[in-house]
């Protein structure tokens, strides 16, 4: 792939409580709402960091391929402390390890950086190697058996996972100065474009990668206005 991307942008999820999600991000993760429509929400602690987008979609939603999604923050400790008890919080190789509303399963990682900025995403899929390989034609650098976008990671563990039809995950986002770029680069290669969209304040292309991934391609045009 002839385009690099600059950063792991954001996590897209289909979800049947919107509401009870977004409140609990920004209650107790230090989020607040970025941007809001009919049919989706957008949360994270600054728009040009990492993100959450939560599209309404019927219930129950199944976690499938989608393992965790990692926050990072600057004391665990701290973080913890200000969670509820129903997010069944428990530690885990030095990480905290919580669930959150409509079945996502979030971990907090000790590291420098902005409190509860994305750190890392962990996918489940049948055949890791096959999964990888795709991924770093698509954009992903490996680094160390993960792959990496400046900063942000995206881990594969191998295995099955059965959504039912309704999966947890929508698509993983990954900003790139042009998405018309990518484009024409999937046109090249002969690779399927799942969707375009031409939205106020962002330029998006989508493909599919292994096992069904959607990646979004995102661009923010000129005066990007989110906060």
């Amino acid at each position: 792939m002839s385009v690099s991307p600059h950063s792991l942008d954001h996590v897209a999820l289909w979800v049947d409580e919107r509401k009870e999600l977004a409140g609990f991000l920004c209650d107790h993760l230090g989020m607040h709402v970025i941007e809001e429509t009919d049919t989706f929400t957008l949360v994270g602690v600054d728009a040009k960091l990492g993100k959450l987008t939560l599209f309404d979609a019927e219930g129950p939603r199944e976690r499938g391929s989608l393992e965790r999604v990692g926050l990072r923050v600057g004391n665990l400790d701290a973080a913890v402390s200000g969670l509820p008890q129903t997010a069944g919080v428990r530690r885990e190789d030095g990480c905290a390890v919580l669930q959150a509303p409509n079945g996502l399963p979030i971990v907090l990682v000790e590291r420098g950086g902005t409190d509860f900025d994305l750190d890392h995403v962990v996918l489940r899929l049948p055949d890791r190697e096959t999964a990888l390989a795709e991924l770093q034609s698509m954009g992903f650098a490996s680094e160390n058996g993960a792959l990496r976008v400046a900063d942000r990671e995206l881990r594969i563990v191998e295995g099955e996972a059965s959504d039912d039809g309704r999966p947890l995950l929508n698509h993983i986002a990954l900003l790139v100065d042009s998405a018309d770029e990518v484009q024409r680069d999937a046109e090249r290669r002969g690779v399927e474009i799942d969707d375009v969209k031409d939205a106020a304040n962002t330029l998006a292309v989508f493909l599919r990668g292994p096992f069904g991934v959607r990646i979004e391609y995102v661009e923010h045009k000129p005066g990007f206005s989110l906060v």
